[in-house]
Parts: structure tokens; C-alpha cells; sequence
């Protein structure tokens, strides 16, 4: 759990989320597929905030990412949603935290 000397400054909040923005982009399942493979790859629910869940993640937030966990806005990709990218051809936001990749569908406009 964070402890208050753990947590960023409001200044130091902005410029982390300003970062992972900037490093988010969209890109086709198909070149993911060797992290699937290595099991690095963490869906984010089409209705969760995709940096909010980044940021907790690089703060490592025990806490919030075992209750979205626990609740699916994040898991796991399961091998019947890798198979419907891949077959869908599916474009899909991603974000780099090594180990992980985090993905989301792009929401239809």
C-alpha cells in the first residue's frame, strides 16, 4: 500500500500522466503476439481509464490493481480474446510498462 511520502507531488502526478499519454499508441494485434506469447500482455476493460491504470501500476498500487483484478477491469488476455483480435485484425491502444503491455480496444467512434 502507498504510503502519503510514496505518493507524487500533484506536479510530478501531471508529468508522469503526461508521459504515459505520450507513449500510448494504437497498434494492430498482430504485432503483439510475441508478448502474448511471453504471457506480458494485461487487458485494460473498454470502460477503464488505460493511464489511470498505468500510473497506478508504475506507483506499484498493490492495492487498486488486486480490486481491478478482482473486479476485470484488468486480466489476463485469454486465448479466446487473442484468437478474436487476431482474427478481427483488431487495432488496439497499448502502453509499455516492462514487463507488461497494457491493451484496450480503441471504442468505436
Amino acid at each position: 500500500m502507498l504510503c502519503p511520502e510514496d505518493m507524487p507531488s500533484s506536479e510530478d502526478s501531471e508529468i508522469l500522466k503526461a508521459r504515459l499519454n505520450a507513449e500510448t499508441a494504437k497498434i494492430a494485434w498482430h504485432e503483439l503476439q510475441k508478448h502474448y506469447a511471453a504471457g506480458n500482455v494485461l487487458a485494460v476493460g473498454q470502460g477503464a481509464d488505460l493511464i489511470k491504470v498505468a500510473i497506478a501500476m508504475h506507483l506499484d498500487d498493490k492495492a487498486q490493481i488486486e480490486t481491478w483484478l478482482a473486479d476485470g477491469i484488468i486480466a489476463e488476455v485469454s486465448d479466446a480474446q487473442a484468437q478474436n483480435w487476431y482474427s478481427s485484425d483488431s487495432l488496439l491502444w497499448a502502453l509499455v510498462l516492462p514487463p507488461f503491455v497494457l491493451v484496450q480496444p480503441v471504442a468505436d467512434p
